[in-house]
């Protein structure tokens, strides 16, 4: 299949690094790219959340099927429009991509279906919101109702920190939320629908400071498999919370295709929803890819063409870890243009892939564009030697203006201390 991938962060740089493993791949274009995807990809600039654009390039190159890696251009209808000209593409219509376009839409969808997820209350102006405080223990969730790229949510300790909060936010919608106290974990599952299986499961890291403290982020790291996610706990938020969404959004006439991405908290009553999302996380597909075995092309594109019954994953028993290096001042105001160099020699490290994150070419200088910029993974047999290995790699990349956590996995580390 010649395939195109939209996007162009550290997530589609993982896919591109697999899509090619596969044997059904025969060639990959991605759109806009980055220079680590060009290791894989031919890049073309285009705006990859324009379906106009998108349709006529995949025409143009002859596109058999298409993978979208980001959240927006699914919300954007890209889907949508490659489905109305006849092209297979990997990720659901603009209708199913309110599972993670609109939290109050998801939550909703929750109460409707008894699917376990935290008490809230929505919200469209900031009085309404802080009205709606009095309603709630501390801490409090607020979490913006739209895309905020992994940072429109505040877990607030104290009622100041809620009210300031949503000053910061201003008037719109809203989600104002319980707090559920346990562990967080992320379950990947394919969906066609209304059936689903499970993929893979990781744990993302989303506070900037070691210890897990600090403002959130769009992830500082991963590990997979998330030990604390037991097959039973995964079983069971299949059963409770994955499969109840595919068959309401099914019946609802939105039937979602693609996969699903199920933030948990494992509360002692059970996993609950925190959120949704409608695409591979970021930084967990990094942490998934190395451990995904067979046809990956092969698996998505029967996926997209409604045959996830002849799907079967099949994933190694290896542990894999990701560790995002962020340019200096992230989640703020990260530092543009720091110069990178070393990603040659941390590759050099048994099992190590550097992902391209948030990086361009300047000048021919490799140089950071965003703030999360790198995406070091490694895959080892046990998660302490994937640490080893990513760690000695990180330490191998000379970015004076980066930094990154030094504990990802503490916890599932701690359990197997």
């Amino acid at each position: 299949m010649k395939i195109l991938l939209l996007g162009a962060g550290g997530r589609e740089d993982a896919l591109a690094w697999r899509l090619t493993q596969s044997p059904s791949c025969t060639s990959l274009l991605a759109a806009p790219g980055n220079p680590g995807i060009a290791r894989w990809a031919r890049c073309v600039a285009i705006d990859p959340c324009d379906p106009a654009a998108v349709v006529d390039l995949a025409r143009r190159e002859g596109i058999e099927f298409v993978v979208v890696g980001p959240e927006a251009p699914l919300v954007a209808g890209v889907a949508d429009a490659l489905r109305a000209v006849g092209i297979a593409v990997f990720g659901p219509s603009a209708a199913a991509a309110q599972l993670e376009g609109s939290k109050g839409f998801t939550k909703d969808l929750c109460a409707a279906n008894a699917i376990p997820t935290a008490a809230y209350v929505r919200v469209d102006t900031a009085a309404a919101a802080l009205a709606a405080l009095d309603r709630f223990a501390i801490p409090v969730v607020i979490k913006a109702d739209g895309l905020a790229a992994g940072k429109g949510v505040t877990v607030a300790l104290t009622r100041a920190e809620a009210e300031e909060s949503i000053a910061r936010a201003g008037d719109g919608p809203m989600v104002i939320e319980e707090f559920l106290d346990g562990e967080e974990a992320s379950l990947f599952a394919l969906v066609d629908g209304p059936h689903a299986i499970a993929l893979a499961s990781a744990q993302d890291h989303k506070r900037v400071g070691e210890g897990d403290t600090g403002p959130n982020t769009g992830g500082m790291g991963a590990y997979s498999p998330a030990s604390v996610l037991t097959a039973v706990l995964e079983e069971q938020a299949m059963r409770e919370i994955v499969e109840p969404t595919a068959r309401a959004m099914a019946a609802a006439g939105t039937p979602f295709s693609g996969v699903l991405f199920a933030g948990l908290m494992l509360t002692r009553s059970g996993p609950a929803l925190i959120e949704y999302n409608v695409r591979f996380g970021d930084p967990e597909c990094e942490a998934i890819m190395p451990r995904i075995e067979g046809d990956f092309a092969a698996m998505l594109h029967d996926v997209a063409t409604g045959r996830l019954a002849d799907i079967a994953p099949t994933l190694s028993d290896e542990a894999t870890m990701t560790v995002v290096v962020a340019a200096k001042g992230y989640p703020g105001t990260p530092t543009p243009g720091g110069a990178i160099a070393g990603i040659e020699r941390a590759e050099a490290v048994g099992g190590v892939t550097v992902f391209h994150a948030g990086t361009r070419i300047n000048e021919g200088q490799l140089v950071a564009s965003g703030g999360r910029v790198l995406a070091v993974t490694a895959r080892a047999p046990t998660l302490g030697q994937a640490r080893d290995r990513v760690y000695r790699a990180v330490d191998a990349i000379d970015f004076a203006d980066g930094f990154h956590r030094r504990d990802i996995g503490w916890r599932a580390l701690e359990r197997v201390a």
